[in-house]
């Protein structure tokens, strides 16, 4: 029997200290499993959706690796996507605090090259990054792998998904043979299987539980026909009255048509797929978690690592073939506590895969008739909040507090109209009421954040 205490690991009271500051109170599933292997030295394979505390898993573990006198890059972790390394990035620093004079650095794609050297040439001990940027660096040479100590492949079945699998055998020829490899995916294709075998040794199998708990996810697969989806979606979000939801398309055209056929039908929602710029991904991101956009139509791809903290409904407009990918989907409704909807539509041919689902979950779902949907046609869906767009960010030494400060001062707002406000290098976005969006721009077109005049635009 495994404790789910940190107090068990060969942990510094610091680290134990700081681990509780950041409310981490007991191990999870994937934590208590895979812990004690990694600071055993051992390769380990895990197998672990979303959200299970894996990012912590070999965050705490490769710390236990790193030597702070040696300014060299001791531990990559590689991921599927900018979104992803940011999130990985930001915990490990937190789960650094406690270990002095720690050094990481982010190198993504959609991000200025010439700072990313900089960074590596003042010494890294941690390199987070996407395979192909990573790839850039060896490259050019402006990074290095021989004193590599611990290499961490997160997502690796998106990765290989994405197409980064020449990219990522590259990048792994560059590092030395007697590093420690963790392999952390949320699906066990084939293909995860295979590159096991040739960039691993001896791996420690691990697997928690991917299913998810009774009675967390309501799970509601509707039969409709190939022609009436359309219309069968529209039924799932007034049947449940749904305000936020991600909804799962095949293909990235399929996304565009189905978020355009939302907005037809006055339900707020935006694409996103890997066609969009990283400018454009970024601001449906941030319309998204800022509540200015109540619906997201995402490819499978391009969900991976979104950081989703409330999510009312999942909605597949088309099923999976996989029962994996299916339970990956829907484990970003019902989290921290909440309930959570997962509703798909099927045609009569794609019944199979409801069974294969259900099946794998060894459990038996709610099925209907799209027609038995309550459907109606004044509903709408709009989003509590608007984004504003200012043309000032992290370069112009632009914080949160300022452009609060300048809100709720000059500007007269109050607080409570103010959402959330994300800071990126060259601009700025905060989530403003509906009904304050007037007074907040025509302040922000004449008046000033931090001293210095911006410009503003509602994205919309």
């Amino acid at each position: 029997m495994t404790s789910d205490s940190f107090s068990t690991l060969a942990l510094s009271a610091e680290k134990l200290a700081n681990l509780s500051s950041l409310g981490y109170d007991t191990m999870t599933p994937i934590q208590a499993q895979s812990l004690p292997e990694i600071m055993g030295g051992k390769d380990i394979i895990a197998k672990a959706k979303t959200g299970s505390g894996k990012t912590a898993a070999f965050g705490i573990g490769l710390l236990e690796k790193i030597n702070p006198r040696f300014f060299g890059a001791q531990c990559l972790v590689l991921c599927p996507t900018r979104e992803l390394a940011d999130q990985v990035g930001k915990e490990i620093r937190r789960l650094a605090r406690s270990v002095p004079n720690i050094k990481l650095v982010l190198l993504c794609g959609g991000k200025p090259f010439g700072p990313q050297v900089g960074s590596l040439e003042h010494g890294a001990h941690i390199v987070v990054g996407t395979p192909g940027r990573v790839q850039d660096h060896l490259r050019k040479q402006t990074l290095t792998l021989n004193g590599l100590v611990t290499l961490v492949l997160d997502e690796a079945d998106r990765m290989l998904d994405m197409g980064f699998s020449d990219a990522m055998k590259d990048i792994i020829s560059k590092t030395p043979r007697t590093r420690q490899t963790l392999l952390f995916s949320a699906t066990y294709p084939q293909s995860i299987k295979e590159m096991s075998r040739s960039i691993q040794r001896d791996p420690i199998t691990i697997s928690v539980d991917s299913t998810h708990k009774p009675n967390v996810i309501k799970q509601w697969f509707y039969e409709t026909s190939k022609n009436d989806r359309d219309k069968a979606l529209l039924g799932i979000f007034s049947h449940h009255k749904i305000e936020s939801a991600l909804v799962f398309c095949h293909t990235k055209i399929q996304c565009d048509e189905v978020a355009h056929f939302l907005q037809q039908n006055k339900i707020s929602a935006l694409p996103i797929h890997g066609d969009l710029e990283q400018r454009e991904r970024d601001q449906v991101l941030v319309r998204f978690a800022n509540n200015s956009c109540a619906v997201l139509v995402a490819t499978d791809v391009a969900a991976r690592g979104l950081d989703i903290k409330q999510l009312q409904a999942v909605i597949n407009y088309e099923l999976p073939k996989d029962p994996e990918i299916y339970i990956h989907r829907i484990g970003r409704t019902g989290r921290a506590g909440e309930k959570g909807l997962a509703a798909s539509m099927f045609t009569s041919w794609e019944e199979p895969r409801v069974d294969l689902i259900e099946s794998y979950q060894d459990t038996t779902c709610q099925r209907g008739k799209s027609t038995s949907l309550k459907h109606d046609p004044g509903f709408t869906l709009k989003p509590k909040m608007t984004t504003i767009q200012l043309d000032s960010g992290r370069k112009n030494k632009i914080r949160p507090g300022d452009i609060l400060g300048a809100l709720t001062g000059d500007a007269g707002l109050a607080s409570g109209q103010i959402g959330k406000i994300d800071i990126f290098d060259m601009s700025s976005y905060v989530a403003i009421e509906h009904h304050a969006c007037r007074q907040a721009l025509n302040y922000l077109s004449n008046g000033k954040v931090k001293g210095r005049g911006v410009r503003a635009r509602k994205l919309s």
